[in-house]
């Protein structure tokens, strides 16, 4: 990857802003300093946009820049916005955070009578699957959402395997512990509520949220992505990997292909892991929720329901105390000492992907989305900028008045 080997010679696109120089200076000496071919950034201020920058390059080898309303694979910043979907759904009374989740998806139900399998999996709520308190915990057994060929294979289907194979394949797995016992991460639980939401809604998961969430918001860079490079959108960046892996979409021999385009499913991951979005369009979505009283997709209640700390071990420490982060319905939270002021954000990374959402108690709100996962050291590079990122924002003096929500 032919990088600028300075951070001057690193492409900037979008409004410059005297009063934000100091984070353009900021973002390129990260980026060259990492080594990472793009970045976009946004920033919100007390509800304007007042900062949308692209960085580097969207496609290295044709040199085209990035542009601030470029389009990346969000990977796991798609959470919230499922989480939002659900809570819109149980606001509408269409569903309850008690059901039981496969009473909805009660196709399953055959194959949950079966003898051999854990009784416990008919007990998960909405709720756990919201808060990952499910009782799958990939660290003990493994991520089910990148075992494409494998379940195809095991269920006679030509690979990758699609969400309703990787559902009947999980339904013959034990438990890692009991559900709601503890938090721990799972793509898995979220696959399920993007299936919660295509049941109950009777639409295709895209097109709920896209209905629900992102026409009232007005997010028109956000749709679902593609795992084939020849399926690129024409406003999408190229993703860099230095690995490669064998192609999902074969199980004869599969060739090696570059992990971003073709190692795994990108499709399958649509409710926790498959979003395209622009950064402004995520500033949008996490603006939503500045004044709760007049968010346009989710009333008051539902969202202080959507922050609110989970019973529990994903709550609270072996000796009772609250923890200081946590992980609420699609959103990580650390709350302060003032009643209500907290911050929230969700981190993301797949091969060739790092992105950052962060919602800050002063109504400052940022996104920041990379082409590649990796900068030193082998760290995410979300990661290595969310710290610095604060110090950053805390030294702007003065902030511009223009609202780049705004059309001029």
């Amino acid at each position: 990857m032919a990088i600028p080997a300075s951070a001057d010679e690193i492409p900037v696109t979008g409004l410059f802003q005297k009063e934000l120089l100091s984070l353009d200076n900021s973002i390129k000496k990260f980026l060259q300093e990492h080594h990472s071919p793009g970045a976009a950034v946004a920033v919100s201020y007390r509800g304007r946009l007042v900062y949308a920058r692209g960085f580097g390059y969207a496609d290295l080898e044709l040199k085209q820049p990035v542009q601030p309303e470029s389009q990346f694979r969000i990977a796991s910043i798609s959470k919230p916005i499922t989480a939002v979907a659900i809570m819109k759904l149980i606001e509408q009374k269409k569903l309850n955070q008690d059901t039981k989740v496969f009473d909805i998806l009660n196709e399953y139900q055959p194959q949950l009578a079966e003898p051999d399998v854990d009784p416990r999996l008919k007990e998960i709520t909405i709720q756990q699957l919201l808060n990952h308190t499910g009782g799958w915990d990939r660290s003990v057994s493994f991520d089910p959402m990148f075992r494409s060929v494998e379940f195809a294979k095991q269920l006679g289907k030509t690979p990758p395997a699609e969400t309703g194979d990787i559902i009947r394949m999980m339904i013959k797995q034990p438990l890692d512990f009991n559900p709601g016992e503890r938090y721990a991460y799972s793509n898995f639980g979220y696959c399920l509520l993007g299936r919660v939401i295509e049941t109950v809604t009777g639409l295709p998961y895209h097109e709920y949220v896209q209905q629900a969430i992102c026409t009232p918001l007005g997010m028109k860079q956000t749709e679902p992505g593609k795992t084939l490079l020849q399926f690129r959108r024409k406003n999408e960046v190229k993703y860099y990997s230095f690995s490669s892996g064998p192609s999902v979409f074969s199980d004869q021999n599969p060739e090696q292909v570059p992990q971003p385009y073709g190692a795994w499913y990108l499709e399958a991951m649509d409710s926790h892991g498959g979003w395209l979005a622009s950064a402004p369009d995520l500033v949008r979505f996490a603006t939503a929720f500045n004044n709760r009283e007049q968010c346009p997709i989710l009333k008051a209640p539902a969202i202080a329901q959507m922050f609110e700390r989970p019973a529990g071990l994903a709550g609270y420490g072996q000796d009772g105390k609250p923890k200081d982060t946590y992980y609420a319905c699609g959103w990580m939270v650390r709350p302060f000492h003032k009643q209500g002021s907290e911050n929230h954000w969700h981190n993301g990374a797949l091969p060739g992907t790092s992105t950052i959402l962060v919602r800050r108690r002063d109504q400052i709100n940022w996104a920041i989305l990379f082409n590649t996962r990796y900068g030193n050291d082998k760290k995410n590079l979300a990661s290595l900028i969310d710290g610095p990122m604060h110090q950053w924002i805390n030294q702007i003096e003065h902030w511009p008045e223009k609202d780049q929500f705004q059309p001029d």
